[in-house]
């Protein structure tokens, strides 16, 4: 009996030790696999849990002023963002994280729970925050919650420059004016670096960097900070002045087309994203049209000089005040009598523009215009900007040609008006319009007789003496030449009896014109409505800044004044 006891122990220990060495064997083996066939899987795995690559993020270029004055800087801010796993295993220290940046909890939560599920090892929470807040969440220490830093636009200009500046979004894109047209050329290269995280998924260490970040360029542009200053002051003034619903200004540089100050009513500040919506950050200027009235007079007038059958001296009758075209009658404010082509610019006579225009060919008529650009873009690669509408003369009903010499039956928008006016200014020269500040020679397009051109400015200066319609418009010391306009606004097929638009175009010094300027109000309700009145005095204002800004000298001063300017110069003495 004791020997099959014995033998039946001796048995069941060497199962046991059959049974321990096959465990052992097989975590052997184990170890075998994981230490030499699976060792780079799991290293790979270990350090992809520690490690990882993120972004640098790069400067976004400035964009400054013509002088060097910024008007769109960078900033550093920071975003928070997390590992979402690991975020998910402190229910208490993410809604710790959640109070300090007062978002829900819950959608932490429901964002986490779904990068998990794509896989994706990295979420922000809250970009763009401040560094107060950004430190109040560092000291809960939540498990895969980091900072990362990135930049933020500001605009030091508010909104004296917002319309043509624009602004970018949250990942620093632009999405409106010269942010978006240059995008590419502020937007800098984004770096890579590696990091090591602890743990609980924080970052301990960088390791190293890959890619260097590279910033973007800076962008100057043609616009004179100081101006647009003066320029928003006058208009926000006189929309304000006259209850009028908006309003524009522009102010180019005659001979280069460089855009001095472009100004619009309403206006908004890019810093305030609240702002950032419909028509208050339109840049009414370039993108919007309107029936120019008036201020089309002098190109009508110029193809009828360089026609051949008009000249300067030549007369109109235009009494009583009015006459018919078949159905359409065409109405003077006042009987001017007989004028000749200077007296119906310095009058603004429709009678008279009309009666000249119908002894036109529709085609020599069309012809000027479209060298003026009208009808057209003005060339200046501004998002958004217009070509304005003007049919071609085989479109143009009996009446057209006569309502276009006056500025009806065609749109435009006040950049391209600007730019016409520079183009009389620059003896008929017409030049690209740009909104970047440039010291190369530009090209040209003669597009009107250099005669003819000084003709159109010497009337021009006329409707500014003291017996035309643009007397407000004067700036004291220089000489300016314009034309004013007020057109009614078109409504439901026809036109408002009670709405206008009332204009101003024009330059200076007329000895040697610098500047063009247009000033547009829209519907003013302050009981006046006359370009001369309305718009005539903003551009007086906005003229004498920019020749001020400019050193212009002036050429229009009584001879003791002068005198004393020549002394002053030549050190005194007689």
């Amino acid at each position: 009996m004791s020997n099959v006891q014995d033998i039946a122990w001796n048995r069941r220990r060497r199962l046991v030790l059959m049974a321990f060495a096959a465990v052992a064997a097989a975590l052997l083996l184990r170890m075998l696999h994981l230490q030499v066939f699976d060792h780079e899987f799991y290293r790979d795995q270990g350090v992809a849990r520690q490690q990882r690559v993120i972004d640098i993020p790069a400067h976004r270029g400035n964009i400054l002023d013509r002088n060097g004055e910024p008007i769109a800087v960078s900033t550093p801010i920071d975003s928070i963002w997390a590992v979402p796993e690991e975020l998910l295993k402190d229910q208490a220290a993410l809604a710790g994280v959640a109070d300090v940046l007062d978002i829900d909890a819950a959608a932490i939560v429901q964002k986490a729970q779904l990068a998990e599920s794509q896989g994706r090892e990295f979420m922000y929470i809250k970009r763009h925050v401040r560094p107060d807040i950004a430190n109040s969440v560092a000291a809960i220490a939540a498990p895969g919650v980091n900072q990362l830093r990135e930049y933020r636009r500001y605009y030091p200009s508010g909104s004296a420059a917002s319309h043509v500046v624009g602004f970018t979004d949250v990942d620093d894109r632009g999405r409106e004016g010269m942010e978006m047209a240059f995008d590419q050329w502020l937007r800098g290269t984004p770096g890579k670096r590696r990091i090591v995280r602890d743990l609980k998924g924080r970052e301990i260490e960088g390791v190293s960097v890959i890619k260097a970040a590279v910033a973007g360029n800076d962008l100057y542009l043609s616009i004179d900070k100081q101006l647009q200053y003066f320029a928003e002051r006058a208009l926000d003034d006189a929309v304000e002045k006259h209850r009028a619903a908006s309003g524009s200004v522009v102010v180019l540089d005659v001979e280069n087309g460089e855009v001095m100050a472009i100004v619009n009513k309403p206006s908004y500040n890019p810093n305030n994203i609240a702002n950032r919506t419909g028509g208050q950050q339109r840049n009414r200027a370039v993108t919007d049209v309107f029936e120019p009235g008036s201020t089309m007079k002098p190109f009508t007038i110029a193809a009828a000089l360089e026609s051949g059958q008009f000249r300067t001296e030549d007369i109109v009758f235009t009494s009583p005040g009015h006459y018919k075209i078949g159905k359409y009658e065409v109405r003077d404010e006042s009987d001017y009598g007989w004028l000749d082509l200077r007296g119906v610019i310095q009058k603004s006579s429709n009678v008279g523009v009309s009666k000249v225009a119908t002894q036109l060919e529709p085609e020599q008529m069309w012809e000027v215009f479209d060298r003026f650009g009208f009808g057209r873009p003005a060339g200046s690669s501004f998002p958004g900007e217009v070509a304005g509408y003007f049919n071609h003369p085989t479109l143009w009903h009996h009446v057209e040609q006569a309502t276009l010499s006056y500025g009806y039956g065609l749109s435009v928008s006040v950049l391209q008006l600007a730019r016409a006016y520079a183009a009389i200014a620059n003896g008929g020269k017409l030049v690209p319009v740009s909104f970047v500040k440039t010291d190369e020679a530009v090209q040209f397009e003669q597009i009107l007789e250099p005669n003819v051109a000084a003709e159109m400015v010497n009337m021009l200066e006329a409707v500014v003496s003291d017996e035309g319609t643009g007397r407000r418009a004067n700036v004291a010391g220089y000489r300016v030449a314009g034309k004013t306009g007020t057109s009614h606004r078109s409504q439901g097929g026809g036109y408002a009896e009670d709405r206008y638009v009332s204009l101003f175009a024009g330059f200076a010094p007329v000895s040697s014109p610098k500047y063009a300027a247009v000033v547009v109000i829209h519907d003013p309700t302050g009981g006046q409505h006359f370009g001369g009145a309305v718009a005539a005095p903003v551009f007086s204002e906005v003229m004498s800044s920019a020749l001020r800004l400019g050193g212009i000298e002036p050429d229009n001063l009584p001879d003791s004044d002068m005198r004393s300017i020549v002394l002053a110069k030549d050190g005194g003495g007689s």
